[in-house]
């Protein structure tokens, strides 16, 4: 089924969500507990205050539930040819620590469109900004459009039936995003105080390997916590509709999962300068059985200049890859 609209013209369209996002202390340690993040400096400020931080700094995909509200203009009341979306691809670029108390200001644009085996993949760019005005954060999320063509007939009706009361999407503000921004430099520049040094690493060098347990409890938390009301991660019904084995875990909650994994190895949560994932499958969450994710990580790469590193995660669940390719970029002490 074709869409309504050439969704191509719609590349460049944006705008700045119309109020800040105030981070708070407490949401940060209910997203750090959410996807398993039990690093001291997200809960206490006498251990981010060792690392050099002024409040809790925030998990490294915390910036995703605050797009996630920014963002529902556009996927529900200008992307109007689709009937849901699929997360397919995630990259974050870090310019400054996000600390509990900060106030983001958030802008959001439709940023390219491809056009791939007859679906459209979609990328939306966020970019974080601060009260004096420097980008403390990009964020870019591509989805697949969905049709009613691409999954069973009466889903939508089904997802009304469960879905949580009161979710319609506000429309889009007047105003356009800005540009020409200037990115802070404080992630490139503050001294990171990293459990790991530079010079204790080396290309190949294995990460600590970890295993994570995953309920339908788990997933319940995340959907609440983030603002994810797909059902498809919590209704089993909803989940065999569109075309899943079972209930699969959020792809967003994965990489969480993944960015605690190295960021836990690293010490210092706020050196972290790119996080990038390719999903390539889901993890299943069984009723009766918890299911487990699976990280491994080897450094690829290092940079002696600027004593950065580059650091492979491989994420597997019941044997399958659900990570194409994960990378994190990382500064070391």
């Amino acid at each position: 089924m074709e869409t309504a609209f050439d969704v191509a013209e719609l590349v460049g369209y944006g705008y700045r969500a119309d109020d800040f996002y105030e981070v708070g202390r407490e949401k940060v340690r209910e997203y750090a507990r959410a996807v398993q993040d039990f690093h001291p400096a997200h809960w206490h400020e006498s251990s981010a205050g060792e690392l050099g931080y002024a409040g809790l700094p925030v998990p490294a995909t915390f910036a995703s539930i605050v797009a996630m509200q920014a963002n529902q203009a556009l996927l529900g009341g200008v992307l109007t040819g689709y009937d849901t979306f699929v997360h397919t691809d995630q990259v974050f670029e870090m310019y400054q620590p996000i600390l509990a108390g900060d106030r983001l200001l958030i802008d959001v644009e439709l940023s390219a469109v491809r056009r791939v085996a007859g679906k459209d993949l979609l990328t939306i760019t966020n970019t974080f900004t601060d009260g004096s005005g420097r980008v403390v954060q990009v964020m870019h999320t591509t989805v697949v459009g969905i049709t009613d063509a691409d999954v069973a007939a009466g889903i939508g009706e089904a997802i009304e039936g469960v879905i949580m009361s009161g979710l319609t999407a506000p429309a889009p503000p007047a105003s356009a995003p800005g540009h020409d921004l200037q990115h802070s430099e404080v992630s490139r520049t503050r001294t990171p105080r990293t459990a790991i040094r530079f010079e204790d690493i080396a290309v190949g060098d294995e990460l600590p390997a970890r295993t994570v347990r995953l309920t339908r409890g788990d997933l319940v938390n995340y959907a609440g916590v983030a603002g994810d009301a797909n059902p498809i991660h919590w209704n089993e019904g909803i989940a065999a509709l569109a075309g899943l084995p079972d209930v699969i875990a959020h792809g967003m909650l994965s990489m969480g999962l993944g960015a605690g994994f190295v960021t836990g190895w690293l010490g210092d949560p706020g050196a972290v300068l790119r996080y990038g994932v390719r999903l390539s499958n889901y993890a299943v969450v069984d009723a009766a059985t918890a299911g487990t994710v699976e990280f491994t990580g080897r450094i690829k790469s290092t940079d002696p200049q600027t004593r950065t590193a580059t650091v492979v995660l491989i994420a597997k669940s019941a044997g399958r890859k659900i990570f194409g390719l994960a990378t994190m970029d990382v500064r070391l002490t």
